[in-house]
């Protein structure tokens, strides 16, 4: 059953315990070599950051991303289906992921951080495409040390599914169980690290005319769809002709069926609500306006730990493979199959 629905802009609409989503579709030009774009551009004093853009530098001078900037009280999950994303922190941690990684960092108590997406095909185009979704913490974790973990590729889940028409359906399990599979664990204080709080996040991708279905949760849980790509999908008995989102009801199994010509695709975000509040504003999350404010004056006062570098716009060089180093000085690859 669809209790809400809309269409979709690049800032999803969510749910508790989802804080927002983004999902960043950009087609960048070739790089020069040193992972800046060959074309030119400049933002002004509010970045470039214009959505109607076919892409944008955001608030990169040189390559494109997010310099150094904070947070606190609340988890980013970056979801990365193609480009490069550089991760440098306050705390000593750096890294490289891409084309199906996953990062997960609890920000808790306070961290800077960047993130840059540098150029490096230069024989054309650099296509980037992933979803950052933040996840609140519950109120009695807000203040936990951060975390930083990256789920590579080769780790994630990937489960296949035919109808009864041989429709085919290909689920990625970023978080959760689906089937008789469960994701990689993520950082330990967040709220998917507890199975009560059932914390679902998933790509399903129906192939046309294929069905599937999203198994049923309990009637407390809080369940989002996102109709992200294609050109018709139908939930349940609801035709979508457009890029949309859908509360769904979670007790119930849900029902989904491409009738388009192309792929359809859909995120599923799924969890037990958190019962502390959520306030959020600006780059913070946190359980009252008293802890916002309190997180700007920890902000100016100690820049959460500060920022050891010269620059803001920290990114690795151009033939650095796919790496995590972590605060404690350890470094891990990936997986080799």
């Amino acid at each position: 059953m669809i209790i809400e629905s809309g269409p979709l802009t690049n800032e999803f609409k969510c749910q508790n315990p989802f804080v927002y989503t983004m999902h960043h579709v950009d087609h960048f030009p070739a790089g020069d070599g040193k992972l800046e774009p060959v074309e030119k551009r400049r933002g002004g004093d509010d970045g470039d950051i214009d959505p109607k853009a076919p892409w944008r530098m955001y608030y990169g001078e040189r390559v494109p991303g997010f310099p150094a900037h904070p947070h606190r009280g609340f988890e980013t999950v970056t979801v990365v289906m193609e480009g490069t994303v550089d991760h440098t922190d306050g705390l000593g941690s750096s890294g490289r992921y891409e084309d199906g990684d996953v990062q997960w960092m609890t920000a808790g108590k306070g961290l800077q951080h960047a993130e840059m997406f540098p150029l490096r095909k230069t024989d054309g185009p650099n296509r980037m495409e992933l979803f950052q979704i933040w996840l609140s913490l519950d109120g009695a974790k807000r203040m936990v040390e951060p975390a930083y973990k990256m789920l590579w590729k080769e780790e994630i889940p990937v489960i296949e599914t035919k109808d009864a028409r041989g429709g085919k359906t290909k689920i990625t399990l970023i978080a959760g169980r689906f089937a008789d599979k469960s994701a990689p664990p993520p950082t330990p204080d967040s709220w998917a690290a507890d199975p009560k709080n059932k914390l679902g996040i998933m790509l399903f991708e129906l192939e046309p005319n294929a069905t599937c279905k999203v198994p049923a949760g309990t009637e407390t849980m809080k369940r989002s769809l996102y109709f992200y790509d294609g050109d018709r999908l139908e939930i349940g008995d609801t035709p979508l002709t457009e890029p949309s989102y859908a509360f769904v009801s979670a007790d119930q199994p849900v029902g989904l069926k491409n009738t388009g010509e192309k792929t359809a695709r859909v995120l599923v975000l799924e969890a037990e609500p958190i019962e502390t509040p959520i306030v959020v504003h600006g780059p913070f999350v946190m359980s009252s306006a008293d802890e916002i404010r309190q997180a700007y004056k920890d902000f100016r006062e100690t820049a959460f730990g500060g920022w050891p570098f010269d620059d803001e716009e920290i990114y690795h060089a151009p033939d650095q493979v796919r790496y995590a180093t972590y605060a404690d000085g350890s470094t891990n690859y990936p997986p080799q199959r």
